[in-house]
């Protein structure tokens, strides 16, 4: 299969946002002419949908909890949309290059999916909103970006992507005890407002 590089670094994309991925290659496809995009993409429907649904995650994106919110839905529906990618670039229905298409599509959706969910909640924990809109910011244009270098350079951009998705792994492991001490210290504070609202029978209130 020698659009392999092509439907895994799709893959990763599509787990950062999926709709952004469907938008890019649709267009460039429909005016670009890159046989490389499966036609069922560049349908006027499809561009529309896609095209309506990346407005709503750009701005969903930005706003803290509320990503997080939305990456939790979005944990079926970004691997999903991989895989069906994977599979229309695959072409030949109900075949095993096709299957084998979906499953490279959606598995590193799902993978790279775990990571940005990993990554926001960590970004979350800061007491300001600006670091989560620099981060949204950057991860729509590194899909932007790696969506189009892929279809013009298909092997350097899979290497790209799967040097990128080792960074985000490590990066989730070192949010990951920051995000735990953020909880915990959320609990205690919680603990210690209501232990300090209680005021124990018979003591005068000073």
């Amino acid at each position: 299969m020698s659009g392999i590089p092509l439907i895994f670094t799709s893959g990763w994309a599509s787990g950062i946002d999926a709709y952004a991925v469907v938008l890019i290659m649709g267009l460039f496809g429909r005016y670009g002419h890159l046989a490389a995009v499966p036609p069922t993409l560049e349908r006027t429907d499809v561009l529309v949908v896609a095209g309506a649904l990346f407005a709503i995650q750009f701005v969903v994106d930005k706003i803290p909890y509320l990503d997080s919110t939305s990456d939790i839905i979005h944990t079926v529906i970004r691997p999903v949309l991989g895989a069906a990618i994977g599979a229309l670039m695959a072409g030949h229905a109900h075949t095993l290059p096709q299957a084998a298409a979906a499953a490279i599509g959606g598995s590193t959706a799902l993978v790279t999916h775990l990571i940005k969910t990993g990554v926001r909640m960590g970004v979350n924990t800061s007491p300001e909103p600006f670091s989560n809109i620099v981060v949204s910011v950057l991860e729509d244009l590194t899909v932007a970006g790696m969506t189009v270098f892929a279809l013009l350079h298909p092997i350097p951009a899979a290497l790209l992507a799967g040097a990128l998705l080792l960074i985000g792994a490590v990066l989730v492991i070192f949010l990951f005890s920051r995000t735990r001490r953020f909880w915990r210290r959320r609990r205690e504070r919680r603990r210690l407002r209501h232990a300090g609202g209680a005021q124990p029978a018979g003591q005068p209130l000073t």
